[in-house]
C-alpha cells in the first residue's frame, strides 16, 4: 500500500473514531440529562387489570423520583401486541416505557402467528417487576384431594376430564398443558373469557378443576369455596405457604408464573435503562408500595437488566417448546 493510500485509511479510520466517540459523547449527555421532559408509561391492556394498578402504582412514586410527570397510556387490543409494538417502535430516548409481561414477551411471540414485533430483539429490557403463581384449584363436589388423583382420573378417563382457564393462551391456560406435557395426564381445556367465569364454574361444579393465579383465587380459597392443591411455581406462594408447590406433590421441573416487566425500546442508551432500573429497585423497596404489590400477589427480587434479559430468553424457550409440543393453538 502505498503512502497516499495509508494517509486515506488513517483518515477515515480516524474520521469514523471521531464520530464514535461523539455519538457516544452524545448518548452519555442524553442519558445525564434524562428525563428533561414527561415519560410515557404504555400499559398494554385495560384499565384496573393487574398490569394497570401496578403501572399507576409504580408511576405515583418514580415522577417525584425523577422529577417528571409519568403519565400511564392504556392501549389495550390483540393481547397486549398493540401497546407493546407501540414502544418497539418509538424513539430509543428513554421517553416511551412499556409494562409488558408474560403475554408480551413469552407467551405471544409463539402463540399468534403474526407478531409485529421481535420479542428478544426490538426491546431493551429493564427490570422484572415481580411473578404470580398460578394454583391448582378444584371445586367443593371435587372427589379428588391430591394431585396424584388428578393425575390416576386423567390416566383412567383419558379426556373425560377437563380444566377451566381464564383464556385460550393465558398462562393459566398454558400451566395446564405443562401439567398435561409433564404428567401424561390427558386433560381437556375448556378456555373461558376472563377468570370471573371460568373460577365460577368451578365453584358451581361445572368444571371440576382450574389453574388460576393467586391473587384472583385467594378470596375464594379463604372463602372456602374452592380448595388449593398446589402452586405451579417452583417456591411456594407467600401468600399461599401450607400448599405445596407442583414440583412437591410429584411433578417436577414445573415452575409457571405470570410476570410484569418494564422495558424500553431497542437502542436506548444503556445508562438511561441502567438509571431507570436503579430508580424502579427503590420504589418497589418503599414500605408501602411492597405492600400494594404483595396484595397484588407478586413477588419480587431485585434485579439488573442482565438478570432480566437471561430470565426473558429462558420464559421464551420454555413456552415456545410448551406450545409446540402441546400444538396450543390461538382462538
Amino acid at each position: 500500500m502505498n503512502s497516499v493510500k495509508r494517509g486515506r485509511v488513517r483518515l477515515v479510520a480516524g474520521a469514523a473514531a471521531v464520530l464514535a466517540f461523539g455519538s457516544m459523547a452524545m448518548a452519555a449527555q442524553a442519558a445525564d440529562n434524562w428525563p428533561s421532559q414527561p415519560v410515557k408509561l404504555v400499559v398494554p391492556f385495560a384499565p384496573g387489570g393487574t398490569s394497570d394498578v401496578l403501572a399507576r402504582e409504580i408511576a405515583a412514586r418514580l415522577q417525584v423520583a425523577l422529577k417528571q410527570t409519568i403519565v400511564v397510556d392504556n392501549k389495550a387490543g390483540a393481547g397486549g401486541v398493540l401497546g407493546a409494538d407501540s414502544v418497539a417502535k418509538a424513539a430509543p430516548d428513554g421517553y416511551t416505557v412499556l409494562l409488558g409481561t408474560i403475554a408480551t414477551h413469552a407467551i405471544n411471540p409463539s402463540l399468534l402467528p403474526k407478531v409485529p414485533y421481535k420479542a428478544d430483539k426490538d426491546f431493551a429490557p429493564v427490570i422484572l417487576l415481580g411473578k404470580i403463581s398460578n394454583v391448582l384449584l378444584i371445586g367443593p363436589g371435587s372427589q379428588a384431594k391430591t394431585v396424584k388423583d388428578i393425575v390416576a382420573a386423567a390416566k383412567a378417563r383419558p379426556g373425560d376430564l377437563t380444566f377451566a382457564s381464564a383464556g385460550q393462551g393465558t398462562s393459566q391456560h398454558l400451566s395446564g398443558e405443562m401439567f398435561r406435557l409433564l404428567t401424561g395426564a390427558q386433560l381437556t381445556h375448556v378456555p373461558y373469557k376472563g377468570s370471573a367465569p371460568a373460577i365460577q364454574d368451578v365453584m358451581g361444579g361445572q368444571v371440576p378443576m382450574s389453574f388460576e393465579t393467586v391473587t384472583v383465587a385467594l378470596p375464594q380459597i379463604k372463602a372456602g369455596k374452592v380448595k388449593a392443591l398446589a402452586v405451579t411455581s417452583a417456591r411456594r406462594s407467600a401468600q399461599l405457604p401450607d400448599v405445596p408447590t407442583l414440583a412437591e406433590s410429584g411433578v417436577p421441573g414445573f415452575d409457571v408464573s405470570s410476570w410484569q416487566a418494564l422495558y424500553l425500546p431497542a437502542g436506548t442508551p444503556a445508562a438511561i435503562v441502567n438509571r431507570l432500573n436503579a430508580e424502579v429497585q427503590k420504589v418497589v423497596a418503599q414500605p408501602e408500595v411492597k405492600a400494594r404489590m404483595e396484595a397484588l400477589g407478586l413477588e419480587y427480587t431485585p434485579n439488573s437488566p442482565a438478570q432480566f434479559a437471561e430470565f426473558q430468553k429462558a420464559e421464551q424457550a420454555k413456552w415456545a417448546k410448551v406450545i409446540k409440543d402441546g400444538n396450543v393453538k390461538p382462538d
